[in-house]
């Protein structure tokens, strides 16, 4: 079996097993949060060996150059020397806003230390002191501090200590920003629909207002879903926002959010999607607006990944 070293931990890693396991296993200090190569926060730099390029999956190329790779899917067949990734990868942030948004979602503002780009709709990690990190849409526009909406979940290790622990000023850093679910330029008659359940809402919520900015002219629907009425929590917000045709859906009162979205727009075909929240309604949507018609290239699509 391959050997990963890790500092002065060195451990065999089993048949099927990840980097990133068997560095957990061995009791390794890595971080982690959503184990499926799309959060970043495993990353990791190969000093010695060779990693597949699986491991390196939407990298940015200047990281690929430098040998980091993703620990949570990489599956060297060779021996693997680790070692943590270099201060280029990470932003120095600090809280400057913690709200309730409702019972169950914190808005988190971030100021950066220096210069932070991102797309509105894209996510980050944040990384707390001590190194746990957790992945968040990001729901402000560029050149606004950095806006997170954290579900508060039981038993939560980072929604627990934002909800009791957490203060404005305190030191934190950001890592990132990642995914392909953000409003770009061009064709600006083009029909948006934003769909979203949950928290899965916060990066729809600064896509629509990125559209709006940059003067998109074509009609823009956001549709969110939730089980409760205290699951709308932007709901007076939303109906407020100029240029956004905006509509609440609830379960029991509606039905599910894919047969409201498909009732509404049975004939897709020319618009552009964008897809947030719980993973398999993502999915189920994703599949019926392809069948519906709409082209695949005009689905983007974020999946809301828990922490494993």
């Amino acid at each position: 079996m391959p050997t990963v070293r890790y500092g002065a931990i060195a451990c065999e890693r089993h048949e099927n097993e990840s980097t990133l396991d068997a560095l957990l296993r061995s009791g390794a200090p890595v971080s982690y949060s959503c184990k499926a190569g799309t959060c970043g926060s495993c990353m990791v730099r190969v000093v010695d060996g060779s990693a597949p390029a699986r491991a390196q999956a939407g990298l940015k190329d200047s990281w690929k150059a430098r040998g980091y790779v993703l620990a949570c899917v990489c599956h060297a067949e060779g021996d693997l020397t680790l070692a943590p990734v270099d201060a280029d990868t990470q932003v120095a942030a600090r809280i400057v806003a913690l709200d309730a948004l409702s019972a169950e979602v914190m808005r988190v503002r971030l100021a950066c230390d220096s210069g932070f780009d991102f797309s509105a709709g894209q996510y980050v990690t944040l990384i707390r002191p001590d190194g746990l990190a957790r992945s968040y849409s990001i729901a402000s526009l560029p050149g606004e501090d950095l806006e997170l909406h954290i579900r508060l979940l039981p038993n939560g290790r980072m929604s627990e200590w934002v909800r009791t622990a957490a203060r404005v000023g305190e030191a934190v850093r950001v890592l990132g920003p990642n995914g392909d679910c953000f409003y770009t330029p061009g064709r600006p008659e083009q029909p948006l629909l934003l769909v979203g359940t949950g928290t899965g809402l916060a990066p729809l919520y600064g896509i629509a207002r990125d559209a709006v900015r940059q003067g998109h002219t074509g009609p823009i629907h956001l549709i969110h879903g939730a089980v409760r009425a205290e699951g709308l929590y932007l709901d007076e917000t939303l109906r407020a926002l100029g240029g956004v045709h905006y509509k609440p859906t609830l379960l029991h009162a509606d039905g599910p959010v894919d047969q409201v979205v498909l009732g509404l727009f049975p004939k897709p075909a020319g618009m552009r999607a964008f897809l947030c929240g719980d993973p398999a309604i993502v999915q189920t949507l994703k599949k019926k607006l392809f069948l519906q018609g709409l082209d695949l290239r005009d689905i983007h699509a974020d999946a809301f990944l828990p922490a494993a």
